[in-house]
């Protein structure tokens, strides 16, 4: 069975304590993955059945199995002549795969069988069908928005193979094939026979990847299938609900306090600045919806707009969402910005209120 693995400088909890994802732990069918004090993921690796849901949901891929990659899979998929996609086949299992992995194989490949026959008798259906089921939804909502004429069929074909004697018997075969890594299946064995939670943390060393932006694998096959497809006859508007991989945004302008730290932490870059900083642009093909900027927004400036066009998929457009006055503060003289008359740096104005409040002296009116 592969292991799971978790790449902590993808994982968006390390950019901010502020950060409500946990959709790895939501996920997880045997409680393997538990997110407490630590602001990363812990895994217990004696319960983890290798299902390859967390790397499914993950809007940054920082989960991964040692012997399914997701992206390997897309490729082999679209050259083979079946269109079934198996546990008993060719994955862990369904949710191993994310809507836009879905999306992307059925566009280029014209047709997907996804075979549910074991999901209702499996020890994980409690929540990886459920999450089955949901991408599908998903994935066929939004390629009907598409116009792709692409049908994604759940069947019970309850695929089997003789030679396989479990679930995942094709992860054994391959580990068959790479039994050269005697080492690192030794270490395997010993990490998931240890029933306690293996702790994540970032060295020193990790910071510096922390500011790199990176665009996850998925959505990367995702555009290069987009390119592909014939537009629409008209781009069509949707509910943004229905769409988890992706949104549009909208700022409030009298609410923002220029503060930084939305486009300072999105992973992938989709909120950017320029080098004055006087500025907030947007490009919501790059965005992953992984809520982070929404979660250190303090006044809640930045909200997910209800729709979203379809447009993006075809024609990405950068949106300004913002621009801000760049000054040099009257007191420390640091270059600033703001969308307010203030003449103070944020920290100086911040330092003044706490004097204020100290020495007892009112605001003016």
């Amino acid at each position: 069975m592969s292991i799971i693995h978790l790449d902590a400088t993808a994982c968006v909890r390390s950019l901010s304590v502020d950060s409500i994802c946990n959709k790895c732990e939501v996920i997880c069918p045997t409680n393997a993955i538990v997110i407490a004090k630590n602001p990363l993921p812990s895994i217990n690796f004696s319960l983890c059945v290798g299902c390859g849901g967390c790397g499914g949901v993950c809007p940054t891929e920082a989960f991964g199995l040692e012997e399914f990659s997701s992206t390997d899979f897309f490729f082999d998929y679209l050259e083979e002549e079946d269109a079934v996609i198996s546990c008993k086949k060719n994955v862990p299992c369904l949710s191993a795969l994310s809507v836009e992995h879905l999306i992307s194989m059925a566009v280029l490949k014209k047709e997907m069988i996804l075979d549910v026959g074991h999901c209702e008798t499996c020890e994980i259906a409690s929540t990886c069908y459920k999450q089955i089921i949901t991408n599908h939804e998903e994935a066929s909502y939004v390629l009907e928005a598409m116009e792709s004429g692409v049908e994604i069929k759940l069947e019970n074909i309850s695929y089997d193979k003789t030679q396989e004697t479990d679930r995942r018997g094709f992860l054994s075969a391959i580990n068959l094939k790479t039994f050269a890594k005697t080492k690192r299946n030794f270490e395997n064995e010993v990490e998931k026979a240890t029933d306690e939670l293996t702790e994540h943390t970032l060295a020193k060393t990790d910071i510096a990847l922390l500011k790199k932006k990176k665009l996850p694998e998925k959505r990367k096959l995702f555009f290069t299938a987009i390119k592909r497809v014939q537009k629409p006859s008209q781009f069509h508007i949707v509910e943004a609900d229905e769409i988890s991989f992706t949104s549009q945004k909208l700022m409030d302008k009298d609410a923002c306090t220029a503060c930084q730290m939305c486009y300072r932490v999105c992973p992938t870059g989709a909120l950017t600045s320029d080098i004055k900083n006087s500025k907030i642009d947007f490009d919501p093909f790059m965005c992953v919806k992984c809520n982070i900027c929404h979660d250190v927004c303090e006044p809640n400036a930045l909200t997910k707009s209800a729709s979203y066009n379809i447009k993006e998929f075809f024609e990405p457009s950068v949106q300004s969402l913002i621009s801000f006055k760049v000054r040099r503060c009257n007191e420390c003289s640091v270059i600033f910005s703001t969308n307010t008359k203030d003449k103070l740096c944020y920290r100086c104005k911040l330092e003044e209120e706490e004097a204020r409040e100290l020495w007892g002296i009112e605001d003016d009116e």
